[in-house]
């Protein structure tokens, strides 16, 4: 059985450290084992990501399969996209806690 990384891209996450702190961002690249880039498609575009530990993140279970899939493929990620897909995990999120 293969486990997957909890800090994949396409992973809503939320930071719980620094000046950030409570913020939701989807991941959009994995740097090292303990460094990831995080945007949010608004404040924090695809041209400027944001790189943070890991160890300031709390992961959720949704995921965008999308991300991934267009990262695969050499595909290219708009902003308006992370927003939408942002949008819909915070939804998802917001469902299972309801």
């Amino acid at each position: 059985m293969v486990m997957e990384n909890k800090f994949s891209p396409g992973r809503l996450v939320c930071s719980i450290a620094g000046r950030d702190a409570g913020k939701l961002y989807i991941i959009i690249d994995s740097l090292s084992d303990t460094m990831v880039q995080v945007v949010d498609g608004n404040i924090r575009k695809l041209a400027a990501p944001k790189k943070k530990n890991i160890k300031h993140l709390m992961a959720y279970s949704q995921k965008s399969g999308e991300i991934e899939e267009k990262k695969k493929s050499g595909q290219r990620i708009t902003d308006l996209e992370v927003r939408n897909i942002l949008q819909r995990l915070m939804a998802e999120t917001l469902v299972k806690r309801g």
